[in-house]
């Protein structure tokens, strides 16, 4: 535990930070593995993309993955979908 006031704050802060980014991840996970099963399935329409899509654009606007991560998996979903 450090010594700091302000660097007590910041482990405090962090700790937030990472239990809310943790939740994005969690959710962004689970819906890409209901994707990547339909996909397997060969039942994946356009709202199954959509949805998943959609969640992968909100962990990136929250900061929990970064925009390219965000934009390759993206690219992953559409190339096995197309498949």
């Amino acid at each position: 535990m450090p010594n700091i006031k302000s660097q007590k704050k910041r482990v405090i802060t962090a700790a937030k930070e990472n239990a809310a980014n943790k939740s994005v991840r969690s959710s962004l996970k689970t819906e890409l593995k209901k994707v990547n099963a339909e996909i397997g399935a060969g039942s994946a329409d356009k709202d199954v993309l959509a949805r998943a899509t959609s969640a992968i654009d909100v962990a990136a606007r929250k900061g929990a993955i970064s925009k390219n991560a965000a934009n390759r998996k993206k690219a992953q979903i559409a190339s096995k979908a197309s498949k």
